[in-house]
């Protein structure tokens, strides 16, 4: 005889429950010793209730980073739906930690749904609010409807700040350096504070508490900036560094870069030393990764305009290998084919080509990445991957990003 409905989802409940219980005390020692991370962590004894826990996503371990500072309250974390559609560790990770999922890409009032429901069901909750990790160390601008999601869910709101993580595991980089993480506490709400807030003055709140500067921080402390080194202090500080910024500043060619130690080269003889405080030698033309990113948009800018007032057909940038999958329903995805990924022009109309399909830029409603090698979109009412482990896809995204800010996309 089959349980009801109900008896499962409180089955599973009590069973993430226990895992959390067993797995969040274990965090500390391993945390301390790949980052030397500290935290504060809240009087529990002062809070009663579900409380809804929002951090700034510097790092791909930051639910580990939160789940250590709030390793006496069990939570749900949302989290990329992707992670879901791995094969053997999606399985693995919904049945022992369940994530809410967040469809990047599309407009997430699912994800929203979902975290309404287990905060009425008196579980915690904590969420990235950025919607992404950040790529040059500088926190953004939360998703606009968080606000929304605190009000309506009557729960303690708990802030955080993470600071240092962005510079122990870039978005883009495969490798940890330690240097110094720290969770810092930077606000609790309870429910009757928060109950005559708009949901715009609940944001500003929150994008308050979580902002942080890397390169304001690096600045700011007393003894000089920290140094953040891979562990026996081996090269490889700027290995994979061209899958953030991809205009070299010394020919303006795109898609020239490449890394290796703690250098990024260019093929026509430029090089430049990535340090292990995060800036680079020479400090000129670029002192750290806000700057070369500025310059990356301008010249993306640039071309995106050229392109377009020519009307000819011309390949804007390309790369070989991508793979192109159709995301369905229930974490399924279809594979539409691999190979050249590239945007065009044609007729007036800019075009990302993948695998031998072929969209019109203006025709993408959302584009978000993923780490640093997927590219998620939608197109009308279908969802699309975009996967490679060696282009840029960052200008592709600018492109369509500066299209989206000019008002070009249809309606």
């Amino acid at each position: 005889m089959e349980r009801p409905p109900v008896q499962n989802k409180r089955d599973a409940w009590g069973r993430h429950v226990r895992i959390y219980r067993v797995i969040s005390p274990l965090l500390g020692g391993l945390l301390k010793s790949k980052f030397n991370f500290t935290c504060e962590k809240p009087d529990m004894g002062k809070l009663s209730g579900p409380v809804i826990v929002i951090a700034n996503h510097s790092c791909a371990w930051d639910p580990i980073f939160m789940a250590a500072a709030m390793k006496k309250r069990h939570m749900y974390f949302v989290a990329s739906e992707h992670i879901l559609r791995w094969k053997v560790l999606g399985p693995v990770l919904n049945y022992l930690v369940e994530p809410i999922p967040r469809k990047k890409a599309s407009s997430g009032t699912g994800t929203v749904m979902m975290c309404l429901r287990h905060l009425r069901a008196g579980h915690s909750v904590c969420l990235f609010a950025e919607g992404e990790q950040t790529w040059n160390g500088i926190t953004q601008p939360i998703v606009s409807a968080t606000g929304k999601l605190v009000s309506k869910s009557g729960a303690t709101l708990i802030t955080y700040r993470i600071e240092g993580a962005y510079l122990s595991l870039p978005r883009w980089a495969g490798k940890i350096r330690k240097g110094r993480v720290h969770a810092r506490l930077a606000g609790i709400y309870p429910p009757e504070a928060l109950r005559d807030m708009k949901p715009a003055e609940i944001n500003e709140l929150i994008n308050r508490d979580i902002y942080f500067n890397t390169w304001e921080w690096q600045d700011s402390l007393p003894g000089g900036p920290a140094g953040f080194r891979i562990k026996g202090g081996r090269p490889g500080l700027a290995e994979r560094l061209e899958k953030s910024v991809f205009t070299c500043p010394a020919c303006g060619n795109i898609g020239t870069l490449s890394s290796a130690g703690n250098e990024i080269r260019c093929s026509c003889g430029a090089c430049i030393t990535y340090t292990e405080t995060g800036t680079f030698d020479p400090p000129s033309p670029f002192r750290c990764i806000p700057d070369w990113e500025a310059f990356d948009r301008e010249e993306i800018c640039r071309i995106t305009d050229a392109a377009k007032a020519e009307d000819m057909s011309k390949v804007l940038f390309e790369d070989e290998a991508a793979v192109l999958t159709k995301i369905g329903d229930g974490h399924t995805g279809e594979d539409l084919g691999s190979g050249r990924l590239a945007l065009e022009t044609a007729g007036g109309k800019l075009l990302l080509k993948v695998a031998g399909h072929f969209f019109d830029l203006e025709d993408i409603s959302i584009m978000a990445p993923v780490l640093s090698n997927i590219l998620l979109f939608s197109e009308g009412k279908d969802y699309f991957q975009i996967y490679s482990n060696d282009a840029n896809l960052r200008k592709y995204l600018y492109v369509w990003e500066y299209i989206r800010d000019n008002g070009l996309l249809s309606s």
